[in-house]
């Protein structure tokens, strides 16, 4: 496929809410930046994770995928294009979960294990596609993945079915995230809890926390999406369970991150990534 046509496909993808990116042969992303070059930036390999690199956005990895029709076009992509093999897709940022069944063993048992649902034909095997999102993880058993947050998965074509809801049985495949996991701690603020108890001295020490979140963001020069969900993820292991953060709050940290040229859907997914790598 040509440049252009890929280049087509991905803003076809993304007029539909679905956020594209290059892949290079070998269904390998790019790095978007020289400093990306060779993992350098201390991703896991092939490119495969974003790493704590600070390179021009978009980031590399699957935070590279974007529906703005400005950032596919844009120069810092052109050069991906042209040495573009395939087009990838972010399944959590389009709300879906990718199966993704690597052989013919493992497309038997989903036949004989898993509801219907959309599917896609792959090289070797087959894509089952549900509506909703959950935690991504390899080899959750023989010959199957999950695509969906915090990942991608090559594009191919629409496939044949209807979208299923994501059942129980998927998501029972992969182990949630424990909420200890690597949180930093180094913002204060707060977001809808669940009954925790409160912390906070007075009402401006979760506003100075909301504004120090809202200037993390607002200052990022570089890897927004990284910036955008470490903030988040700060910000909820300070607050997330205490009960204080309103909707306001939340309103506040999405509309900084949107005018840093986020969309909604990827606001949406960085706090849920968020909640769901702290156990919320």
């Amino acid at each position: 496929m040509t440049a252009e046509t890929l280049l087509d496909t991905a803003l076809k993808l993304a007029a539909h809410g679905i956020p594209p990116l290059p892949l290079r042969a070998g269904k390998v992303p790019f790095g978007n930046c020289p400093d990306c070059t060779g993992n350098a930036c201390g991703g896991r390999p092939n490119m495969k994770t974003p790493g704590p690199c600070t390179c021009p956005a978009p980031c590399h990895g699957w935070a590279a995928a974007a529906t703005d029709p400005r950032t596919l076009t844009s120069p810092a992509w052109a050069t991906a294009w042209r040495r573009a093999a395939a087009v990838a897709y972010h399944p959590g940022g389009a709300g879906v979960t990718v199966v993704d069944l690597d052989d013919a063993a493992a497309v038997q048992w989903a036949r004989e294990t898993l509801p219907a649902t959309r599917t896609v034909t792959t090289t070797r095997g087959e894509h089952w596609i549900y509506r909703g999102t959950m935690p991504s993880s390899n080899a959750v058993r023989p010959g199957v993945d999950i695509k969906s947050r915090m990942a991608y998965a090559r594009w191919l074509d629409h496939g044949t079915g209807v979208t299923a809801p994501l059942p129980d049985a998927v998501r029972a495949l992969v182990k949630e995230p424990s909420p200890t996991r690597g949180a930093p701690q180094s913002l204060t603020a707060s977001l809808g809890g669940h009954g925790g108890e409160c912390t906070h001295r007075t009402p401006a020490y979760l506003d100075r926390g909301i504004a120090m979140a809202e200037q993390r963001i607002t200052e990022a020069r570089s890897a927004v999406h990284a910036t955008v969900y470490r903030t988040f993820l700060a910000v909820l292991s300070t607050h997330g369970r205490c009960g204080c953060l309103t909707d306001t709050h939340v309103a506040r940290l999405f509309a900084a991150a949107q005018d840093k040229g986020e969309t909604m859907r990827h606001c949406t997914d960085a706090w849920t990534n968020a909640r769901t790598a702290l156990g919320m």
